[in-house]
């Protein structure tokens, strides 16, 4: 049905595969029933029903080879099989020089190895049974008047046309996975982009939330009348500069639509009450804090939420039924992070609302100098494991 609607819709690949039928189907038809010398075929005998039968055999299947390319392979030697089984006849001439080379090369060029290997293995028995009645001559080796010798060269020219459709195969899968690592890049580094942005948000909101505070002491200090009154004019107008600076910074950030303003960042104080909805979405999740992780720089303790976001969305979407473990640690200048489960192993490229999985974690490790590490656990289930160096500050090259 959906091959019709696709010929009506004028898809060229179904007009091309319908004609190749139609044109199988013709030049068997007029070696059943008209003149063969017309198409260089010597004529075909049998029952009037297999006569009427066979040009549906023989060129339907071509009609459909895109969808079906080891079945219609099958279904014409099953065609070739019958034939043989119930007449006297010779596989000579354009006709079946026509059909058997598109069935060769639809078998290489749309199924798989495997498949295409298959179908060869399954013919060959009616092959066999040819080459002992010699009852095989294609165009290119009529010279042979039948025979062994003609049997091989027929076959040879089979696999040739076979092996043809096999290279098409290949190169077309090959640039299919090539394509598609571009786009995997592509989404990685777009991912990576919009993660940096939202982390140049997040630090904007802590940055002009401190030079705030650096302006109203200033002001409340010069407003005191106390000594240094300029120092502090000068503290009080290089905050407001900075303070404006940031502002535009982050209308160029911002998204279009996004609500401005700042709105209080989360952090890990916020992580009880994420555990709280993931299980009631459906994961059970224990949380574990070790260490004294209060005195954390802002925007760490924004990443550590973010990282624990991710991942634990990450399990609920793609682990299937499981359990997670959250754990944040902290020990002397590094916070470290570890999300497992005992799904099934899979974590996928999503993502949070607003987040960008696993490479916007990677991002937010690398901001500190930190590393971020995804996979398979051995016994099962799947692992996310993030370390954070708290001394270095932002890295090179990563929003300020």
């Amino acid at each position: 049905m959906q091959a019709v609607q696709r010929l009506a819709g004028g898809d060229p690949r179904v007009i091309a595969d319908a004609g190749l039928g139609i044109a199988a189907a013709g030049l068997i038809a007029v070696a059943a029933w008209g003149s063969p010398r017309l198409i260089g075929s010597e004529a075909i005998a049998g029952p009037s029903w297999l006569l009427a039968l066979l040009p549906l055999l023989m060129g339907a299947p071509l009609a459909l080879r895109r969808r079906a390319p080891l079945l219609a392979w099958l279904a014409i030697w099953a065609g070739v099989a019958l034939l043989l089984l119930l007449a006297d006849n010779s596989l000579r001439g354009l006709a079946w020089t026509f059909v058997l080379f598109a069935a060769a090369y639809t078998l290489g060029e749309g199924a798989s190895l495997r498949g295409a290997v298959a179908g060869l293995v399954v013919a060959s028995p009616v092959v066999f049974v040819i080459s002992h009645r010699g009852d095989l001559a294609l165009s290119f080796s009529q010279g042979e008047q039948g025979g062994n010798k003609a049997v091989v060269l027929a076959s040879l020219q089979l696999v040739a046309f076979w092996l043809a459709g096999v290279v098409v195969h290949a190169r077309r899968e090959a640039a299919s996975l090539a394509a598609r690592g571009d786009a995997l890049q592509r989404q990685a580094e777009q991912s990576a982009a919009a993660e940096r942005a939202r982390i140049a948000r997040e630090l904007h909101d802590i940055v002009a939330h401190h030079l705030s505070v650096v302006v109203l002491q200033a002001a409340g200090a010069r407003a005191s009348g106390k000594p240094a009154g300029p120092a502090l004019e000068k503290i009080e107008n290089s905050a407001r500069q900075a303070l404006d600076e940031t502002s535009r910074l982050l209308n160029v950030l911002r998204d279009p639509g996004e609500e401005a303003g700042l709105a209080p960042q989360p952090g890990i104080g916020e992580l009880d009450a994420l555990a709280a909805s993931v299980r009631a979405a459906g994961l059970p999740v224990q949380l574990v804090i070790d260490g004294d992780l209060a005195p954390l720089p802002a925007l760490v303790d924004v990443s550590v939420y973010r990282i624990v976001q991710e991942a634990l969305t990450n399990v609920l979407k793609h682990a299937g039924p499981a359990r997670a473990e959250a754990t944040i640690a902290r020990a002397a200048d590094v916070v470290t992070i570890e999300v497992t489960d005992d799904g099934t192993g899979q974590h996928g490229d999503g993502s949070a609302a607003g987040g960008h999985g696993l490479a916007g974690m990677r991002e937010r490790a690398a901001v500190f100098g930190g590393e971020l590490t995804a996979g398979p656990r051995p016994g099962g289930g799947f692992a996310v494991r993030a370390r954070l160096p708290l001394g270095g500050g932002l890295q090179p090259g990563q929003p300020s």
